[in-house]
């Protein structure tokens, strides 16, 4: 998707050579029109797979989420991090390890709007190591749900868990997959993986 790559390029921020920053745009504030063009684009790659859900993580995944939702007519339910009262029993749950955060959270979904009778997409922002994915995929395993595939806005692909998911036959679509950041630079794989 060209215009993403273009948004990378101009507002993303190379940190190191395995960390961009791109909270201008995605995952701190969010341009919605940009947003929506999105979950637009999820939308038409996956319009024609029975999708019922959308299920994403909390909470730079959810912008995304909601407009592929909206794009698709389907409800978006999002993994929380953090146990509430309102939401304390009655949950399908795994553990998430953040590799940016250093941190280790369990991630829970209400039983009450995943089951056995959904297909799911997952949408997520960034696709790194692959925990948040997998830990996701774990849910919908639990559920007895059907995943029909991952939606990723921008996969960083010398980094495994692209790999990881495509090894388990894991539809993965990523938006943008960056091939490098060497040298302060994004470099970026050319053409779709599927």
């Amino acid at each position: 998707m060209e215009s993403l790559k273009e948004k990378i390029l101009t507002e993303g921020k190379v940190l190191s050579d395995s960390v961009i920053k791109v909270d201008a745009f995605l995952n701190h504030q969010v341009d919605p029109v940009f947003m929506q063009s999105l979950g637009a684009e999820f939308g038409s790659r996956f319009t024609d797979y029975g999708i019922t859900k959308i299920m994403t993580l909390e909470s730079s995944g959810i912008s995304p989420a909601v407009m592929t939702g909206l794009s698709l007519g389907v409800p978006v339910v999002f993994a929380r991090k953090r146990k509430s009262l309102t939401l304390n029993e009655h949950l399908y749950s795994t553990e998430v390890y953040s590799y940016t955060k250093q941190e280790a959270n369990d991630i829970s979904v209400s039983k009450d709007y995943i089951d056995r009778d959904d297909v799911v997409l997952i949408i997520d922002d960034i696709l790194a190591n692959g925990e948040a994915a997998l830990g996701m995929v774990d849910i919908v395993e639990q559920a007895g749900a059907v995943l029909e595939g991952i939606g990723i806005v921008i996969e960083k692909g010398f980094q495994e868990g692209g790999e990881r998911l495509r090894e388990r036959g894991i539809r993965v679509e990523s938006l943008a997959t960056i091939e490098s950041l060497t040298n302060g630079h994004v470099n970026f794989k050319q053409g779709r993986l599927i």
